[in-house]
Order: C-alpha cells, then structure tokens, then sequence
C-alpha cells in the first residue's frame, strides 16, 4: 500500500476517535458512516460482523473496530496505524481533563455543555441500533432469547451478565445446529 493510503488510515480513525463521544455504541454510526459509506472499505454486511465480533471479544468496540478495519484494509501496518488513530484523541484529551479538572468542575458551562454531548450521544446509539436492526433476521429465536435475558435480569438481578452471555450464545448454537440437521435431511 502506498504511503498516503497509511496516512489516511490513520486520519480517518483519528478523526472517528476525536469527534465520537459516548464510547463503542456512539461510535458505530460515525464508524460505519465514514468506512463504509465515504470510504468504501467494507460493506453493511461485514460492518455488521465487525460489530458483533467487536462486542463479543475483550476490549472497547473502538480499538476491536479500528483493529478490524485496519487489518482489513492493509494488513499488520493498517491495524496498528488504525488502532493508534482511534485512540490517540481520547488520550490527549484525559490528560488535558486531568490537567484542568480541578478548574472545570464547577463550572456550569462546562456541565451543559457535556449535558449536551450526552443528549447527542443518544441520537448516536439510536442510530446505531437503527442501523443495525436493519441487517438482523428477526425471527422467534431472537425475540425469545432477548425476553428471556430480560426476565432473568430483572428477576435475578445479581445474575452475572457472562453467564447471560453463555448461556444466549449456547442458545444460539443449539439453535444453528438444529436447524443445520433440518436443513441437511
């Protein structure tokens, strides 16, 4: 890959880590907007995968994201100059935060103005969801699994969200194998 082909790597997920707030769910939208929309590097179908392999291995979805993407696009050199880009912003800005925290903390400008980034952040996590969804088959499997982890959380509140996790994802493939021997007889 040529060298600016690196560099804009390294811009495009250095400018989705410092204009995206709210962590991994906020940054779908803008992730998905610039990859696959404005530059073309994946597709719906595998930002899809991204996002389901990002939330499902350890670590924040913007670092498994950039990785992803970067190595998709060129190799070892990509994933790491992405994963430098998507982190580099959020780094600078807590050390400037420390720097300045004592001054900033009762200031009430600055209070609404992370009211309003929140309030964005929604909109952000909405559009992911909405994305997203778009994508999924929607079926009885799915919707159950979703009630069913829903009514343990409430009813077991103390349940551990891994185990949740196991558990849906043994579902799951219970469900694929079955249907696989269905499919096959």
């Amino acid at each position: 890959m040529k060298k600016d082909g690196y560099l804009d790597i390294f811009i495009t997920f250095f400018k989705i880590g410092l204009f995206t707030f709210g962590g991994g769910y906020a940054m779908i939208a803008v992730m998905q907007k610039e990859v696959v929309e404005n530059k073309k590097w994946i597709d719906e179908k595998t930002m899809l995968d991204l996002v389901a392999i990002s939330q499902s291995t350890p670590g924040p979805f913007a670092i498994n994201g950039a990785t992803f993407i970067g190595y998709y696009k060129s190799k070892f050199l990509g994933s790491l100059l992405a994963t430098i880009g998507v982190a580099l912003p959020s780094l600078i800005v807590i050390m400037l935060i420390s720097i300045f925290l004592i001054a900033f903390q009762d200031n009430i400008y600055i209070q609404n103005v992370l009211k309003g980034i929140a309030a964005g952040i929604s909109v952000l996590i909405f559009k992911a969801w909405f994305m997203l969804q778009k994508q999924l088959k929607v079926n009885v499997i799915n919707i159950s699994l979703i009630v069913i982890a829903v009514l343990i959380t409430l009813i077991f509140p103390n349940f551990s969200v891994i185990y949740l996790i196991l558990i849906t994802a043994l579902a799951s493939l219970i469900h694929v194998y079955l249907l696989r021997g269905k499919v096959n007889d």
